[in-house]
C-alpha cells in the first residue's frame, strides 16, 4: 500500500496573494481599470487565472468585455510566471515537509495555478525537489472542484490512500467529490466558516500536520 500526501498551493503552503495583487493591478492600470487592494485580489484566487480575471472585471462591473477580458488574461499570464518574489511560506511548512520526508511520505501538488508558475515559484523557494508530481491548472482538462486533477495526482503517484490538504472552498469540495480524506489549513484564503466546510480534520499550525496526516492514514 503507496501512502502520500498532496497539498493545494496558494494559501495552503504559500501565501502567494502579494505577488497576484502586484501583477494584477500592473495589468489593470495598464488597461485604465482601478487597482484592486490586497484583500480583494485574495479574494479572487481559487480558480485559476481566468476566473481571477473575470472576477477582476465583475468587480469593476466589466464582466461583459470579453475581448477586453482575454487581453488581460494574456497580459496577466505573462507576467504570472516571474511573480514570485512577494510569495512567502506559510509558517512551518519548511519543518513540516522536511518531517514529511523523513517519514518516507511521498508528496504532490494539486493546485488551480498554471503548471508554469507553479514550478517558477516552488523552484524560486526552494522547495520543487520535495514533490514528486506537480499538477497545475491547466495540466489536466478540468480544474478544481472537478475531481479529475486530484484523481490525476493520485494515479501519478501510483497511491492507494491519500490525504489532501488544502484552505479553500474549492479543495473541500475537490476532496469530497474524489472520496479522499481532506485536512482544512484555516489560515488560508478560505472564506467560509470552518464548521460549514467539508473536511476530516482541520489545522492552523503546521507542527500539528505530520501527527495529523498519520492519524488520516491509520
Amino acid at each position: 500500500m503507496t501512502k502520500a500526501v498532496i497539498f493545494d498551493l496558494d494559501g495552503t503552503l504559500i501565501d502567494s496573494a502579494p505577488d497576484i495583487h502586484a501583477a494584477a493591478n500592473k495589468v489593470m492600470m495598464h488597461r485604465g481599470i482601478a487597482p484592486f487592494t490586497l484583500e480583494e485580489a485574495r479574494s479572487f484566487v481559487g480558480h485559476g487565472a481566468l476566473v481571477f480575471i473575470e472576477r477582476c472585471l465583475a468587480a469593476r462591473g466589466r464582466q461583459a468585455e470579453t475581448a477586453l477580458r482575454d487581453q488581460l488574461l494574456a497580459d496577466f499570464l505573462a507576467l504570472y510566471e516571474s511573480a514570485v518574489h512577494l510569495t512567502k511560506l506559510y509558517p512551518g511548512v519548511a519543518s513540516c515537509l522536511d518531517t514529511l520526508t523523513k517519514d518516507a511520505l511521498p508528496m504532490a501538488i494539486c493546485t488551480n495555478k498554471p503548471e508554469g508558475p507553479t514550478q517558477a515559484v516552488l523552484s524560486h523557494l526552494g522547495i520543487d525537489q520535495k514533490f514528486e508530481v506537480i499538477i497545475g491548472g491547466d495540466t489536466t482538462p478540468k480544474r478544481k472542484p472537478d475531481p479529475l486533477p486530484l484523481l490525476e495526482t493520485i494515479a501519478r503517484m501510483k497511491a492507494t490512500q491519500v490525504v489532501f490538504v488544502g484552505d479553500s472552498e474549492v479543495d473541500s469540495e475537490t476532496a469530497r467529490h474524489a472520496g479522499v480524506p481532506f485536512a482544512l489549513y484555516t489560515e488560508g484564503y478560505r472564506k467560509t466558516p470552518v464548521d460549514q466546510l467539508h473536511h476530516d480534520a482541520a489545522f492552523d499550525n503546521f507542527a500539528e500536520l505530520p501527527a495529523l496526516v498519520q492519524r488520516l492514514l491509520s
